[in-house]
């Protein structure tokens, strides 16, 4: 079928200035300068059809991301479409209509059910997730901070440390014997120990809110922490357990004698008696409680002892820093050089893995995470601890 198209005056002119060249035995030259300019008006078509529909996509696209945005960010859910959105955006429904005054038919459309959970046809009302998540109180876990830790690569962790120093060292007259002195060390072998827990998880939970996850991590860590904090003062040193400072620690005996002592002058007596051990103190610990006592001390005229308490709160007793945990039982305190007394090794940083090989977790769609680390903890020198309770005046 030939297509005619409009010429303009110019073709119509080039097409007059070549009728004298044709001959009996060659097609018509008007017929070939038509067909050729039906072919290039069929491929202007063909590019002009492509060009809209590249634009229908890239509008659909925007109007998409406008409804996104409209919802709040793009961050809820797309509703699904309702029955009769399905029904007119089913494939074979243009077909089908043009076919049905020529053909009787039956065109078939599956649609979803209307539920009102995900994947229901149409918007029933969707559910606004408010995702600050309120969690349980969380104390300060610091004692981990006074100590110097060391990475290790091994199970058992090995250190030696002076037990006895006899001095025989002497001025000595020329010629004469020179004083012998002797030193005694000790090797101490640590095994390392494991803290871990774990919990159970749905897999559909931890995909439809996904900063679920990172908030169960941060909650099995800090449980680490916590019963960290516990082994490194309290631990009886039964295995599993670490031996803690407090039960290697010097007990508690004043140096020197004060009538009537305050909490801080027992803490300040404690302080002394580590400097007569040579092991100068850079830490106090004790229990929120007590401090507090501290901080409400008042003098004579009413004024606080320890400082405005409108104004920082610095957490300092004799230039030292002031450690308040929970870890540590109310009613006692502890003075050290934490630097230079205890190593805390660490085998295993704090890990949380994600795993369905338990029990039948994989069949039900359950995740176990578990949080552990591993780590052995040394007292090189329980001298340099003094640990004792206080004697609240009556």
């Amino acid at each position: 079928m030939t297509k005619h198209f409009p010429l303009t005056p110019g073709i119509r002119a080039a097409i007059a200035a070549g009728q004298h060249l044709r001959r009996k035995d060659a097609a018509d030259p008007l017929e070939l300068i038509m067909q050729k300019f039906g072919d290039h008006a069929d491929e202007i078509q063909r590019q002009l059809k492509s060009n809209n529909q590249a634009v229908a996509g890239v509008r659909a696209q925007m109007d998409d991301m406008e409804q996104k945005m409209a919802r709040g960010g793009g961050g809820m859910p797309s509703a699904p479409d309702s029955w009769g959105e399905q029904f007119t955006k089913a494939d074979g429904l243009k077909a089908f209509s043009d076919e049905a005054h020529t053909r009787p038919g039956r065109l078939r459309v599956e649609v979803k059910a209307i539920t009102n959970g995900s994947g229901s046809a149409g918007a029933l009302g969707w559910s606004t997730l408010d995702p600050e998540v309120p969690l349980l109180g969380r104390r300060r876990l610091t004692i981990r901070n006074l100590i110097p830790t060391v990475q290790v690569s091994s199970n058992l962790v090995e250190y030696a440390r002076q037990v006895t120093r006899p001095i025989g060292a002497a001025t000595v007259a020329e010629g004469a014997q020179k004083p012998e002195s002797s030193m005694t060390f000790e090797g101490v072998a640590l095994p390392t120990q494991v803290i871990a827990h774990w919990v159970t998880a749905s897999r559909q939970v931890l995909d439809d809110i996904p900063y679920l996850r990172s908030l169960i991590d941060s909650e099995l860590r800090y449980g680490l922490g916590e019963v960290e904090e516990g082994q490194l003062l309290n631990g009886n040193g039964t295995s599993p357990n670490l031996l803690g400072i407090i039960p290697q620690a010097t007990p508690f005996s004043s140096p020197i004698a004060l009538a009537d002592m305050t909490l801080i002058d027992q803490v300040g007596a404690a302080v002394l008696q580590n400097a007569l051990a040579d092991f100068p103190a850079d830490g106090i610990v004790m229990h929120p409680s007590d401090w507090m006592r501290i901080r409400l001390l008042k003098d004579a005229s009413g004024w606080y002892l320890i400082g405005d308490p409108t104004g920082n709160d610095v957490q300092r007793l004799f230039g030292l820093p002031v450690v308040a945990t929970k870890a540590m039982p109310a009613g006692n305190f502890l003075v050290g050089n934490f630097q230079v007394g205890a190593t805390i090794y660490d085998r295993w940083a704090p890990i949380v893995e994600v795993s369905t090989q338990h029990a039948d977790y994989f069949t039900r769609n359950l995740v176990a995470i578990l949080a552990e680390e591993r780590l052995a903890f040394a007292v090189k020198q329980p001298t340099a601890f003094t640990y004792g309770a206080f004697d609240y005046p009556e």
